[in-house]
């Protein structure tokens, strides 16, 4: 179609059904001025309580008696094989809608995927029935949007007309005549316009929510971080105590040995004595053993950590609970927070000498 001039571009479209997207056979007009196969537009009718056109929505309450249009009969009859062959080109490029998409309000059979809605007609067209709204220079002056559902709901439900000013006194979407009607002398500004600004209050909002994110991750690994030297500390408390009454008992031990290494140097020379009479006398004199500690049950435990490692673990649970909490009780928008988990991850260049990470950075080993 794009090597086609305007004039060649209507006429295609002329001679072409909406319903069927072929070229018209026995084609009819209704009231309304809009052109269909006479068997397209009987079976459409048939399916649908209300007669209405397919086109432009207008509704019969009686249903119009149809008869072939003699004069685009006879013109098809010379359009039809060329106008055959580009509206089948035309049909086979587009895809049918798919769930998710918004369907063509003309299709029948199978709908093909809406391009554009019209907030005028209230219906959605794919290509192909969009190219009067391109084409026509009474259509062209609607309104088109990207494709949408609930096109209803644009509408004014006290006046049935386009939704189209917000109204800031109000803080509403309005229609003309509500504001001349309902908002008298209140401040009125095109959609688009509080579109925008309202767009722009969002992304605000959503890089502050962020930007807060942020700053409670980083107090969650501050609180960790801090958890962890504390317990660190402990340990190394602990860990000192231990070494002191290691430090006495060796002490303790060192100055039993010299005394009795003494008493052995003493025996020693004695034993070595050939005087008899030496050695009887000084046998008697000889300094009896030195008091000594039944060392057999004597043991240096090693502190537990289990407790303390317990503790620490509780007490970051509580107070990261307790400030996640508080902070999300503070602003309404950080609802969303909670559907994210916090996964904390240790800097390896941060850690205590005594700790060896994990490669990922989540566990954590205490090095004695």
């Amino acid at each position: 179609l794009s090597c086609m001039s305007l004039t060649e571009q209507e006429l295609f479209f002329t001679f072409l059904c909406s319903i069927c997207l072929d070229v018209f056979t026995d084609p009819v007009s209704t009231p309304c001025g809009h052109n269909f196969c006479k068997t397209c537009i009987s079976q459409h009718w048939d399916m649908n309580v209300i007669c209405q056109c397919p086109m432009c929505k207008e509704t019969f309450y009686t249903r119009p008696q149809l008869r072939v249009n003699t004069f685009i009969s006879e013109m098809v009859a010379q359009f039809r094989p060329e106008a055959q062959q580009k509206a089948s080109s035309s049909s086979s490029e587009q895809q049918a809608a798919k769930p998710g998409e918004v369907p063509c309000d003309v299709c029948t059979g199978t709908r093909l995927k809406a391009l554009k809605s019209c907030l005028v007609c209230q219906t959605s067209y794919c290509q192909t029935h969009l190219e009067p709204h391109l084409t026509v220079k009474r259509l062209k002056r609607h309104q088109l949007v990207d494709a949408v559902e609930n096109l209803e709901g644009r509408m004014c439900m006290k006046h049935d007309k386009l939704l189209e000013l917000f109204c800031k006194t109000d803080q509403t979407c309005v229609c003309m005549l509500c504001s001349v009607l309902d908002h008298k002398n209140h401040e009125f500004v095109p959609l688009r316009e509080e579109y925008e600004g309202k767009k722009a209050e969002l992304e605000k909002t959503e890089a502050e929510i962020q930007q807060m994110i942020q700053k409670r991750r980083l107090k969650i690994q501050e609180i960790t971080e801090s958890v962890l030297t504390a317990l660190m500390e402990s340990i190394e408390d602990k860990q000192e105590a231990t070494e002191k009454q290691a430090e006495g008992l060796i002490k303790d031990l060192e100055q039993e040995i010299s005394e009795l290494m003494e008493r052995s140097s003493e025996v020693e020379q004695l034993s070595r004595s050939e005087d008899h009479l030496h050695l009887l006398q000084s046998f008697s004199s000889l300094k009896a053993a030195p008091p000594s500690k039944d060392w057999t049950e004597v043991r240096v435990h090693p502190p537990s950590y289990e407790r303390t490692v317990g503790r620490a673990v509780a007490q970051l649970e509580e107070t990261v609970w307790k400030l996640m909490k508080k902070k999300l009780l503070e602003a309404a928008e950080l609802q969303r927070v909670q559907q994210h988990e916090v996964d904390v991850t240790l800097d390896p260049d941060t850690a205590h000498p005594k700790l060896i990470l994990s490669d990922d950075g989540k566990q954590v080993i205490i090095v004695m």
